[in-house]
């Protein structure tokens, strides 16, 4: 018998060039692994529709406009995300996103309490009522449909509360939140350099994965495929910015989202925290018997989840023009998981990733806001958006059906 090992497969696309990648993603399709696909093809085809029918659904000042408002259901889609990563739900972000705003408008607005810190103890707070719910589901084995559904009610009560008799606050204009929503980078140095940043991090990041690949004796991208994705990411970070500068300059709100993102990947892709979230979501009872702490790993993302929707709840604020007792209400709950499941995070746990909370809220604002410029009543827009969550459900299904029959799960 030969000790000779047998090629890593993977060594072996990449060694035959461009007809070993087509080869390769023929493979993945047929097994079941769609990844971002699906979403960017609904992307295309909405900016084609609603072009077509509008004729400025493409313009700078409307693309800059859904920049800014996916800034705060994209936040909370990140929590979101990081939650069903688990295999669970939180239904509580709508109304904790309420109770922020309230928390916030009271303090900072009511009792003069420095804007800064009233954000902080917002927010603060939107941690604490997910460590609570962690606590519940995590350590004393309450499902999280059933608390979180407990949080949704009670949190909006006690928003209801914190507002006394104020039925809305409005944000004074100095606010450092109504900034969240109204301030721009107008230097065009700074779309620019924001898209400069974004090309040369996202190469160094390739570059030390692949050095770090080669010490370990694993296959490693040829510098051809690190160039054309460094360079796909560069032309669409630089039209970005391009875009943003025909209209006001880069907003802040979204310079704040794309923080938040990049932060939430690199936990849950580049450290042991963040492999254990996908294992505890994989198989709870295997990622136990691996030495996981499984009810410190759901603590903390519940705790985390429910800190996130706490900062939308500002930018929510922020577009509403004040805090009310009915902010968080209505279809805010449904759009936020709808943006994290759309965006290709599995409902069933252990599969997704962060940027799904960017790709989701895009297509869901995009058909907003192009259903807005058509003129459609909010009816049809409902209709559609839970269209497209079934048809992103229904895609999940049938793809993880395929990869278990391809044996890959």
């Amino acid at each position: 018998m030969s000790d000779k090992l047998a090629p890593d497969p993977r060594l072996l696309v990449r060694e035959r060039g461009l007809a070993g990648y087509v080869e390769d993603f023929r493979r993945r399709i047929a097994g079941g692994e769609l990844g971002s696909i699906p979403v960017i093809i609904g992307m295309i085809i909405i900016a084609v529709v609603f072009e077509a029918q509008t004729g400025t659904f493409l313009s700078p000042r409307n693309l800059s406009n859904i920049t800014v408002y996916i800034a705060g259901p994209g936040i909370m889609a990140v929590g979101i995300v990081l939650v069903l990563l688990l295999g669970e739900i939180d239904l509580s972000v709508g109304s904790m996103a309420g109770l922020s705003a309230a928390i916030w408008a009271v303090l900072s607005v009511s009792h003069g309490v420095n804007d800064l810190v009233a954000i902080g103890l917002a927010i603060l707070a939107g941690a604490a009522v997910g460590t609570l719910h962690g606590f519940f589901f995590a350590k004393i084995g309450v499902p999280a449909f059933v608390v979180t559904l407990a949080g949704f009610l009670g949190w909006s009560g006690l928003q209801i509360w914190v507002m006394g008799d104020e039925g809305t606050i409005n944000i004074p204009r100095d606010s450092l939140v109504r900034d969240f929503n109204n301030f721009y980078f107008s230097d065009i140095a700074a779309a620019y350099g924001l898209a400069a940043a974004l090309s040369l991090g996202y190469l160094a990041a390739l570059v030390f994965q692949e050095r770090r690949r080669g010490a370990a004796g694993l296959p490693t991208r040829p510098l051809s495929e690190i160039i054309l994705r460094v360079g796909l990411v560069a032309v669409a970070a630089f039209v970005t910015a391009y875009t943003l500068n025909q209209h006001r300059g880069l907003p802040l709100a979204l310079v704040i989202f794309l923080a938040i993102l990049l932060l939430a990947d690199f936990m849950v892709r580049r450290t042991t925290y963040g492999r254990q979230i996908f294992a505890v979501g994989g198989n709870a009872e295997a990622a136990r018997r691996a030495g996981i702490n499984v009810e410190r790993v759901r603590l903390t993302v519940f705790t985390i989840a429910s800190a996130l929707a706490a900062l939308g709840g500002l930018f929510y604020a922020a577009q509403a023009g004040g805090a009310s007792k009915s902010l968080g209400s209505g279809n805010l709950l449904m759009n936020v998981i709808a943006a994290a499941v759309i965006g290709g995070t599995s409902l069933f746990g252990g599969r997704g990733w962060v940027w799904s909370a960017l790709l989701g809220t895009l297509v869901i604002q995009s058909i907003t806001t192009g259903l807005n410029l058509m003129g459609m009543a909010s009816e049809i827009q409902y209709m559609i958006t839970g269209a497209v969550l079934l048809v992103a459900v229904v895609l999940d299904s049938v793809s993880r059906r395929t990869q278990r029959t391809a044996g890959r799960t």
